[in-house]
């Protein structure tokens, strides 16, 4: 089936319906989970390691799921120790790939080994040991590997899962390719949580995938739910389905809510850094910018006195022109007004530094004291741009 697989697309062909005749005959003959084995607690953390190797090596959804599912009818038999359960996750794993894919993709022992070492599995594989269990494995299931999973099914659900009737959010599908591939990613994704929890051993593959499209067609808002042509095409019913439906739904919304928690814990997060940040800057800008106590240039009064004047008289005609140059819509407050009142107030600086006559010196002096207009607006937390003020007014008090 693998082989096949890999070659065409079977599920498109004229045999598709006897091949899928032929899978609802033998999951009849599956054997029976009983949910009995010791060592069913770890079962979780196998399924994940199998999830692992099997993408590490790009095998089929069909490999990886046949996979578990030997490892989980093996386990429900017997009782295993931990490092065994280890070799035979690997066994089963080989079978599975070399019954399900082509002969170039089967994982070489060196590559086992490998992906063991990056899994942090503490086991060193031998042939020996493989081989021991892969005829133990075989021998445990009469030599027969021929097991349908639900991911045997998938695919050949999937191609009819969108007619042309169908609604999506009550309006008519427009692109029937792109719901199609969206449905496909939402059906996998239900398909991979289908092995995590072991309850769902207790139906039948064929319900399963069956289960995984139309919980699809539900997460997407298509309507209605499930089609006379997938009723006819899966011979199952919406009540059929309804249990295991419901289960996956169930596991759908925890995970939104999971996501969404740790999408809250990471804005948070980064609420923090930024608050203890802000906090931070705050504090250095305060210390940067606070009034000295010592005042050096005290000494030197008689030599400022000259300067003090004429540096009044240039603030005091700047102020005049702000007020004169400034538009009665400035005092609005909105943010174009904000942007007018900085270009005004830029425009209007030259002018004025013109029309007095100021000697070089004081020219220095001016310099300096624009300087301390960036450093007021810093040290309180204002903008030139926000809609608060309509001019910077610190730099000329007094």
């Amino acid at each position: 089936m693998g082989r096949k697989r890999m070659e065409e697309q079977w599920w498109k062909g004229e045999l598709a319906a006897d091949i899928h005749q032929t899978l609802r005959t033998k999951e009849l003959k599956l054997p029976m989970y009983k949910a009995h084995s010791p060592q069913i607690g770890m079962r979780r953390y196998f399924i994940d390691l199998l999830t692992v190797l099997s993408n590490r090596c790009n095998l089929c959804p069909t490999a990886r799921h046949l996979a578990v599912y030997l490892l989980d009818l093996f386990m429900d038999r017997y009782d295993i120790t931990v490092k065994q359960l280890h070799i035979i996750s690997f066994a089963c794993l080989l079978l599975a790939s070399k019954f399900e894919e082509k002969e170039d993709k089967v994982p070489k022992l060196e590559h086992l080994n490998n992906l063991a070492y990056v899994c942090n599995v503490n086991v060193a594989l031998n042939k020996k040991d493989l081989l021991r269990m892969e005829m133990l494995l075989l021998e445990n299931f009469n030599w027969n590997l021929c097991l349908p999973t639900p991911a045997h099914y998938i695919d050949y659900y999937l191609y009819v899962s969108i007619g042309e009737n169908d609604l999506h959010n009550g309006w008519p599908i427009t692109s029937l390719t792109k719901i199609k591939d969206f449905l496909e990613k939402y059906a996998y994704y239900f398909l991979d949580f289908s092995v995590q929890d072991h309850t769902f051993l207790h139906f039948r593959p064929s319900l399963i995938a069956a289960a995984c499209v139309c919980a699809s067609r539900i997460c997407m808002q298509i309507s209605p739910a499930w089609t006379t042509q997938l009723e006819l095409l899966t011979c199952y019913s919406w009540e059929h389905l309804a249990q295991c439906i419901e289960m996956m739904l169930i596991y759908y919304e925890n995970d939104i809510k999971e996501a969404s928690n740790i999408k809250k814990q990471v804005t948070i997060q980064h609420q923090e850094q930024e608050a203890v940040g802000n906090l931070s800057h705050q504090a250095t800008t305060q210390v940067l910018f606070q009034q000295s106590s010592y005042h050096p240039l005290t000494q030197h009064s008689a030599v400022l006195s000259q300067f003090q004047l004429p540096v009044q008289d240039l603030c005091s005609a700047y102020r005049d022109s702000l007020q004169a140059h400034r538009p009665s819509g400035l005092l609005a407050g909105t943010a174009d007004s904000s942007l007018h009142s900085y270009a005004a107030l830029q425009a209007s600086l030259q002018p004025s530094a013109q029309t007095l006559p100021i000697q070089t010196p004081i020219a220095v002096q001016v310099a300096l004291g624009t300087e301390p207009r960036h450093c007021i607006s810093t040290a309180y937390g204002s903008s030139y741009f926000s809609g608060h003020h309509s001019y910077t007014a610190g730099c000329f008090d007094g």
